[in-house]
């Protein structure tokens, strides 16, 4: 049986801690001032890479921010482990899906009590009924730091509870999500193919050659935010 990924949006805005959204309406409906879309160079370790064969782009979602990509390097991990994991695996698990796509963008595991871009968290992702059903889940908030700039930080649960495999292929794959890839690919093959399969593929070409088509993208990400800028 196939158990499908599911990724999910927390749109919240925060300025130098102040919560100006509690709930997730759209940034338009809260009369917020954005900045404008930029792009930026890519990544060397991206741009060094040539492209190579075909991507699944057209299923990544553009978002109100633009493309949810990482303006500043390297992104900073913080791991979670389960509270029982006398094996270690689940934090292995976790450490070797960042090796991975370190290949592709420059990371770096901070510890637990860190504040952190990314956190890898070993929990059972609850649905909106409360009930735990699914196997892992990417979500992310906006929020503006202390210099202005409009920010982004995502939170990926998985499933302790499942086979090692498995637990390494929702990470590689979720990780792909919080990277930028905010879509899924219709092919079995790729890390961030829909469903769970019952061999997980390794990060494929494809998968790389989306990432890079997605920092090739403009975003808001980054930059300042006027009505903050303008009270500076």
């Amino acid at each position: 049986m196939r158990s499908r990924w599911r990724f999910s949006v927390i749109a919240l805005i925060v300025a130098v801690g102040v919560v100006l959204s509690g709930s997730s309406p759209s940034l338009a409906r809260q009369n917020l001032a954005l900045p404008p879309l930029t792009t930026y160079p890519l990544p060397s370790s991206l741009a060094t890479l040539p492209p190579a064969g075909d991507d699944y782009f057209t299923e990544v979602q553009p978002l109100e921010v633009g493309y949810l990509l990482w303006t500043a390097f390297p992104v900073t991990v913080a791991i979670d482990p389960p509270p029982r994991d006398p094996n270690n695996l689940w934090a292995q698990a976790a450490q070797q899906a960042v090796a991975e796509w370190s290949a592709y963008l420059p990371l770096q595991i901070v510890p637990p009590t860190a504040t952190a871009n990314i956190r890898l968290q070993s929990e059972r992702p609850s649905d909106q009924n409360n009930r735990r059903v699914r196997a892992a889940e990417t979500s992310y908030e906006l929020f503006v730091d202390s210099n202005g700039l409009l920010r982004h930080r995502v939170r990926v649960v998985v499933r302790p509870t499942q086979a090692p495999r498995y637990v390494l292929a929702a990470l590689r794959h979720e990780l792909g999500h919080a990277l930028g890839i905010w879509g899924h690919s219709p092919l079995p093959t790729d890390a961030l193919y829909f469903a769970q399969v019952a061999d997980p593929p390794p990060i494929s070409q494809r998968d790389v050659n989306t990432l890079r088509r997605v920092y090739e993208q403009p975003t808001r990400l980054g930059q300042p935010m006027p009505e903050v800028a303008s009270h500076g």
